[in-house]
């Protein structure tokens, strides 16, 4: 009954999520002279500047280094960028939350959703010039790249739940998140291969760090022209879900108390 219920109330407030949507992302390129072409040019700005510094180094572990390192670089910014807009959602939106009644987790829905858009998808155009530049191998499995996309997608909200929430009363969380997620950053092989770790830390890495798991079915599809793993697939939507179920349940336990501290 309250999956049913809950289906009913975001369906009923669908208008107002688009209406969300559309104004984050017309806020994030306001003002900008060249608007949404930011999304493609930051991940090649920074690849080519990554290229520069470490394509030399890895050159004998890698090939097209370009490639490696932006299908790594999309889909770890996707998440990022997530997690981070998801925190101050529901702080960000105090003044409509105290005034009407909203669903709450529609906020952070929203910031998850807009990343989708504007981080990932308009990214995509991006990794399209650096395939054709670095003359990549086309194939029927690159269509694909949408299913890591929505284990990232699911695996984010969960954790964009939780922050959210969690921010509310220590604010504290915003700032101990930009530590997790420079850590996070760099015990994921992205700019780098996984072999350079330890083997000690590359079982922790392969086992423990969900974002390598999806980058890993993300480079498959897009850099290597490979069918997914199954069992891999499964357990990404595994943890994705896990992560969700997570986040509703504290969301879900807080969220009455919000208006006290927002």
């Amino acid at each position: 009954m309250n999956i049913i219920n809950s289906t009913k109330t975001f369906i009923k407030y669908k208008g107002l999520l688009k209406q969300l949507i559309s104004r984050d992302i017309k806020l994030k390129y306001r003002r900008s002279m060249l608007g949404y072409i930011w999304s493609i040019l930051n991940p090649l700005m920074i690849m080519i500047v990554l290229t520069v510094v470490f394509s030399y180094m890895f050159k004998r572990d890698i090939k097209n280094f370009p490639l490696y390192y932006l299908c790594g670089q999309i889909l770890f910014n996707f998440f990022s960028m997530c997690a981070t807009m998801s925190i101050h959602s529901i702080v960000d939106s105090g003044a409509l939350i105290k005034k009407i009644y909203v669903p709450k987790y529609i906020f952070v829905v929203s910031a998850v959703t807009t990343q989708l858009i504007s981080e990932f998808c308009f990214s995509l155009g991006a990794l399209l010039i650096v395939m054709l530049a670095t003359h990549a191998n086309f194939s029927f499995y690159n269509l694909l790249f949408f299913v890591p996309a929505v284990e990232v997608y699911i695996f984010s909200l969960g954790v964009g739940l939780f922050l959210a929430q969690a921010n509310v009363f220590f604010r504290d969380i915003q700032y101990i998140w930009k530590v997790i997620i420079t850590i996070w950053l760099y015990i994921t092989p992205i700019f780098y291969p996984l072999t350079m770790l330890p083997p000690y830390l590359q079982k922790y890495v392969t086992r423990f760090n969900p974002m390598y798991m999806f980058i890993e079915q993300f480079r498959d599809l897009m850099y290597l022209n490979r069918m997914l793993n199954p069992t891999t697939m499964l357990k990404g939507f595994t943890i994705g879900i896990v992560a969700l179920l997570i986040g509703m349940i504290f969301f879900k336990k807080n969220q009455d108390k919000f208006i006290l501290y927002i």
